[in-house]
């Protein structure tokens, strides 16, 4: 029982502010460490490709966001997100459609500006890139467009996506600010897609969790009313027995005597 909530509470590390935990961290073992080590700094070659690929992409598409694919410091997901709002963006109304074009534009221009002043370090960079993902969304009000299209945007946010730690999870935990209507909805369907991932693991979570019942909570008993009390409390009543014809037929003689 106890490896199963662990395992159970990782899964859903990732997507804390769900489950109101705080996030975890998964011990390294020794043979993680030297492949850690090398990936702690983006490499020169790395760091020359995204800067001329950041000179040479247009401001339309996802061009600038795929520079930031397929690199030492395994920055993903600006491009998925990218191409889903873009594939997407038909099905927004009219707020969200300046959104999704405002945001976008807000990325690639921050992500231009950015990279060439930040350090190498990958912690730096990654942090770079959720700092600016927080300032774009707040700046062009995802949470308005979240509300107005709230079955689309859910639509978006797939669980596999949300491992490891990265600009799609940046991306869910600004809509569960956004208000009880998105944050219910957008919960639900992260846990329907885990349980059709990792089956009744995602569901015993509630088990592991302090403050989560189990189930769902006990329905009230009805209370008994002053009379049903006494009658409770006295115990039951034995039902009169009435005489039987043979035992009256002999009194109805006696009295024709």
């Amino acid at each position: 029982m106890l490896l199963k909530c662990a395992i159970a509470v990782i899964i859903f590390a990732a997507f804390e502010q769900v489950v109101g935990t705080d996030p975890i961290d998964v011990p390294e073992t020794p043979q993680d460490k030297p492949a850690n080590l090398q990936k702690g700094r983006l490499s020169l070659q790395n760091t020359v490709d995204i800067q001329h690929c950041l000179v040479n992409s247009g401001d339309v598409g996802c061009g600038v966001f795929e520079c930031f694919e397929n690199n030492s410091c395994e920055i993903r997901g600006l491009q998925e997100i990218c191409m889903s709002f873009l594939h997407n963006a038909g099905k927004f109304d009219s707020q969200g459609k300046s959104f999704i074009k405002d945001a976008l534009k807000c990325m690639a221009h921050g992500l231009r500006h950015k990279f060439s002043c930040s350090s190498r370090k990958c912690v730096a960079i990654k942090e770079m890139v959720l700092q600016l993902q927080r300032e774009c969304y707040t700046r062009h009000d995802l949470c308005s467009a979240a509300r107005g299209n709230v079955n689309v945007m859910v639509d978006m946010i797939h669980f596999q996506d949300l491992f490891p730690k990265g600009p799609h999870l940046e991306l869910v935990n600004t809509l569960l600010s956004c208000g009880e209507q998105v944050k219910e909805a957008l919960t639900w369907s992260v846990r329907q897609q885990c349980e059709q991932n990792w089956g009744a693991l995602c569901e015993s979570l509630r088990l592991c969790t302090p403050g989560v019942p189990p189930g769902p909570p006990a329905q009230p008993q009805p209370q008994s009313g002053p009379v049903e009390a006494e009658t409770e409390a006295a115990g039951p009543s034995e039902p009169s027995q009435s005489p039987s014809p043979e035992a009256v037929a002999p009194e109805r003689a006696g009295t024709r005597r």
